[in-house]
């Protein structure tokens, strides 16, 4: 499903089947659950932002969420986690890499 080698990966909002995902706040919340696991772990009040492993974001009117392969290297579970949400959920799942604004 992703290579080894992949820095970043998008789960995006869009089925295989080519249908938008509901709800649609779906990465968001995907992003609030993995927010805890960040640099340095998790610290008072880093429930209340997101996660620099998994932002969720809007690319071309798809809502997204881009994980980073740093969170694989922090916890595989949480890596896991997210995948598995995408690959239950029938999401398009593609390595890529997200260039700052």
């Amino acid at each position: 499903m992703v290579s080894n080698s992949a820095k970043e990966v998008f789960i995006q909002g869009v089925t295989c089947d080519g249908k938008t995902f509901r709800p649609s706040d779906w990465a968001e919340r995907l992003a609030g659950v993995l927010s805890q696991f960040r640099p340095g772990g998790a610290q008072p009040g880093s429930h209340l932002s997101y996660s620099p492993w998994c932002v969720p974001t809007t690319i071309n009117g798809v809502k997204c969420v881009v994980l980073h392969r740093d969170l694989r290297d922090y916890d595989v579970m949480a890596w896991d986690f997210a995948l598995n949400f995408a690959r239950d959920n029938g999401l398009q799942v593609v390595e890529a890499c997200l260039i700052p604004d």
